[in-house]
């Protein structure tokens, strides 16, 4: 079985022999190192919700996605009046706050397999908030005015040219190259968390400086996000194959968001830098 790099889509249980049609479930619950008795829990097989489709996924991503857009929108606009304002205490809250509220809603549904309407689309309007607090600080910028704009719209752009390339087969989802991204993932979080470290004594490791290093790794770290759509489009069509019930396309839709927050927030950062932050 591949793997996906987004924890998500680990361990996802089965449609199991409820929907024979799409034949025996043969990947989502196998066990965990080799170890019997170590599995996800399967689907229940008398559960009478439809198996799931790609439309599912792409509803559901669709309604994810829109509820965060207006959420940050509304968010980034009271952020800026606050800032302009000389009110920076609320909006710094609304960031640190909608963080932690979205980290601990992330790991519930991620974690707890909770495939759930309400909980993700909470998710997302908790995400549209934090995000919209720093794009409504990263907007007074002097120079960055559009830059929240810009990060949609190339947040966007990488999501569709990684579904092309997906779609088209350019490159192949194979089990090398899931421990590729993986492991590019689990590098680029150690050195983030090194640096924020070492920031803490003193210590300057220049990759979130905005220097010449800072734009490298940024760019690295948004290759890294990119392709780990291609793992998440391919667990995404694995469920689908697997039968799996129709709620579990917001599952889906909850893993996809969680890498187009990350990759927002990069592609972010990187304009900033680009443009004198």
């Amino acid at each position: 079985m591949r793997t996906s790099s987004n924890p998500a889509f680990r361990n996802l249980p089965t449609g199991g022999a409820a929907y024979g049609q799409y034949g025996p479930a043969v990947g989502f619950n196998q066990p965990r190192g080799g170890v019997p008795g170590h599995g996800a829990p399967q689907a229940p097989a008398g559960s009478a919700d439809r198996p799931m489709t790609v439309d599912d996924v792409v509803i559901k991503t669709g309604m994810s996605l829109g509820v965060a857009l207006i959420t940050g929108i509304i968010t980034a606009i009271w952020a800026q009046g606050q800032m302009i304002a000389g009110s920076s205490g609320p909006v710094f809250g609304a960031m640190i706050g909608g963080m932690l509220v979205g980290l601990g809603l992330a790991l519930f549904i991620a974690f707890k397999q909770k495939a759930s309407g309400p909980l993700t689309l909470a998710y997302s309007a908790v995400e549209g908030v934090f995000l919209g607090a720093i794009t409504g600080v990263f907007e007074l910028i002097p120079g960055a005015s559009g830059i929240g704009l810009q990060a949609i719209a190339g947040t966007a752009g990488v999501f569709a040219v990684m579904l092309v390339v997906y779609k088209t087969g350019a490159v192949k989802v194979t089990p090398k190259l899931t421990k590729w991204i993986i492991g590019a993932m689990g590098g680029a979080l150690i050195l983030m968390l090194a640096n924020l470290v070492l920031y803490m004594f003193g210590v300057n490791m220049g990759l979130r400086d905005g220097g010449t290093l800072a734009i490298i790794f940024s760019l690295v770290v948004i290759g890294i996000a990119a392709f780990s759509f291609l793992l998440d489009f391919d667990m995404a069509d694995r469920m689908i194959r697997e039968g799996m019930p129709s709620k579990w396309g917001w599952f889906a839709a909850f893993g996809l968001m969680t890498t187009l927050v990350w990759l927002y927030l990069e592609i972010l950062r990187l304009l900033s830098y680009l443009q004198g932050e």
